[in-house]
């Protein structure tokens, strides 16, 4: 009867290992397989212990049985490590496979030392033969490191069923009951059943519930499921290189985006002379070079005419073989109708924007329109200033590009633009006087004198309102300064607020040179139009009391330009 038990566990685990087999995924972890690989052993080793006829025959099966007591719970721990994804240093996997070895060279040493067991004899009774042994040394060692080994499984199960969320509870529990039963069987089993029968029987246990776990582990290896099903798929490309950028293989799907891979033979360096060559040893270079430059852009025309067009999304990264680094891996991945959705969001982005640049450039030409109809409409009520508005924006840009020529500070591209156009706005502020004094012929009274000089900060209030709701501050802010102070002198005695020095603002400034250099040559109601040479001489003398000194440079490079322009004109 204990043969046919013993006989019947062999057989099954055969047949368990043959389910493994058939079932088998390249994924697998090695362990697994070692595990389906030492149960058989294991179970032979019983079935011909049971057989038995002699004290040789008995010692035979004895040594390969101890193949699963020396081995397999050292295999089944570190696979537990493995699925509660709890790493193990290399020194102390191999230090615990050393001292296994040394173990099961102890018992093979049964029957010529004393190290595993020291005095051993055959018993043969009613056709069933039995070993009676006395332990050695290295019996003891073994108990201790199967006692740990089963120690350390329990611990990385309970670890991770209370710290590792991503670790599945059911992998947990099938992991937990072949281990728990293993142990029972090396304890109490024995001790009770006072016999070999309940180890090969917990093995057996152990190949059941590890063919639960592969088909589990399989499912849960999100890496894995992800690549197969990719590759699966067929439309994403896997080429691999070694760190020689020697060509290791590609699948199907690579070698129909760029047909010339099935004619390299793998082993070969990149041809650098070939396109396709070339064109991966520069993304290969890149890489290298800087690990940020991962990703390039691989366009294939397809068809005869190339009108059928692909693109491809070309990532490169590091090829890892046990946590190792041999080589690359580069995958492609067809993003050609994400390219081609970017492309026409792209274009009609654009589109979008050169129509909202066109409107946005038409109400400024508008707004712009406006502000100046409406200071050409102010300057015609006053019948002794015609064409003041042109001709002192003129005086400001010619006064600008020599600050630009000779590098004046503050002097950006859009200071310059906003001086352009904040120039005719000037004098807005004499809407606000009455026609009485406006349109005087002759020179004001001082009163007249005064209702006059409101119309700087009038200016200023009106341009204020005229601009409240742009987005452009600077141009705001600006113009409002021009208006409001321009009048202002640097010795402190102009108006409105009698600002004095660099309490004005540059563009005021600027703004006041030109203003009273046209006040000066041209005609006016109440006098003729000065000389160049006599209006020069007024404009020198004021330079630091009515004028900004620092404007003086400026000016002087400008005058010859100055001139020729209002020789050019009738004023």
């Amino acid at each position: 009867m204990t043969q046919i038990y013993f006989d019947a566990l062999f057989v099954l685990s055969m047949l368990l290992a043959g389910v493994y087999v058939f079932m088998w995924h390249k994924h697998f972890d090695m362990t697994f397989t070692i595990v389906f690989m030492f149960v058989p052993v294991c179970c032979l080793g019983y079935a011909m212990y049971s057989r038995s006829r002699s004290l040789g025959e008995a010692v035979m099966a004895m040594k390969i049985s101890y193949v699963g007591g020396c081995y397999l719970q050292y295999f089944i721990t570190m696979a537990i490590f493995k699925l509660c994804e709890i790493k193990v240093s290399r020194w102390v996997n191999r230090a615990v496979f050393l001292l296994c070895s040394m173990i099961y060279f102890s018992v093979l040493s049964i029957g010529y030392k004393d190290w595993f067991y020291k005095d051993i004899s055959f018993d043969l009774h009613n056709s069933s033969g039995r070993l009676i042994r006395t332990y050695g040394p290295m019996h003891t060692v073994f108990v201790v490191i199967l006692m740990l080994l089963f120690a350390a499984s329990f611990g990385a199960i309970v670890y991770s069923y209370f710290r590792k969320r991503q670790v599945s509870r059911r992998v947990i529990f099938l992991l937990f009951l072949p281990d728990l039963i293993s142990l029972l069987s090396y304890t109490v089993g024995k001790k009770v059943l006072k016999g070999e029968a309940p180890v090969p029987a917990a093995f057996v246990f152990a190949e059941v519930m590890y063919l639960l776990i592969a088909y589990k582990v399989s499912l849960y290896d999100v890496s894995d499921t992800v690549i197969d099903s990719m590759v699966r798929s067929g439309d994403t490309g896997f080429i691999s290189f070694d760190l020689a950028k020697r060509y290791i293989g590609s699948n199907p799907a690579a070698q129909a985006i760029i047909p010339e891979l099935s004619r390299l033979y793998v082993d070969a360096v990149i041809d650098s002379e070939s396109p396709v060559g070339r064109r991966m040893d520069h993304w290969l270079e890149s890489y290298r070079q800087d690990p940020k430059n991962s990703e390039f852009l691989l366009t294939v025309c397809d068809g005869e005419d190339g009108g059928d067009e692909r693109i491809y999304t070309v990532a490169i990264s590091d090829l890892y073989i046990d946590r190792r680094r041999r080589g690359y891996m580069v995958t492609l991945r067809d993003d050609t109708q994400k390219r081609r959705y970017i492309r026409l969001l792209d274009n009609y982005n654009e589109d979008l924007q050169n129509e909202v640049s066109e409107k946005t450039r038409h109400i400024v030409e508008m707004h712009d329109n406006l502000i100046m109809s409406l200071a050409v409409m102010v300057e015609s009520r006053d019948n002794s200033t015609g064409g003041h508005i042109k001709r002192t924006s003129v005086g400001v840009r010619i006064l600008i590009e020599e600050m630009v020529k000779a590098g004046a500070p503050g002097i950006t591209e859009e200071f310059c633009h906003n001086m352009a156009k904040a120039a005719p706005m000037h004098d807005l502020g004499k809407i606000a006087v009455d026609d009485a004094v406006l349109r005087k012929p002759g020179r004001f009274t001082p009163e007249e004198f005064e209702k006059m000089k409101a119309h700087a900060a009038e200016g200023a209030r009106v341009i204020h309102e005229i601009l409240k709701k742009t987005d452009d501050e600077p141009f705001k802010v600006l113009a409002e300064n021009v208006a409001h102070y321009h009048h202002e002198r640097w010795d402190g005695s102009g108006y409105p607020e009698g600002l004095k020095g660099e309490e004005i603002p540059f563009e005021a400034r600027i703004m006041a040179v030109a203003d009273v250099y046209d006040a000066l040559v041209s005609k006016r109601v109440y006098k003729e139009r000065m000389s160049f040479e006599k209006a020069d001489s007024i404009i020198m003398e004021g330079m630091g009391t009515q004028f900004d000194p620092s404007l003086e440079k400026y000016y002087v490079s400008a005058r010859p330009r100055l001139e020729e322009y209002y020789s050019s004109i009738d004023c």
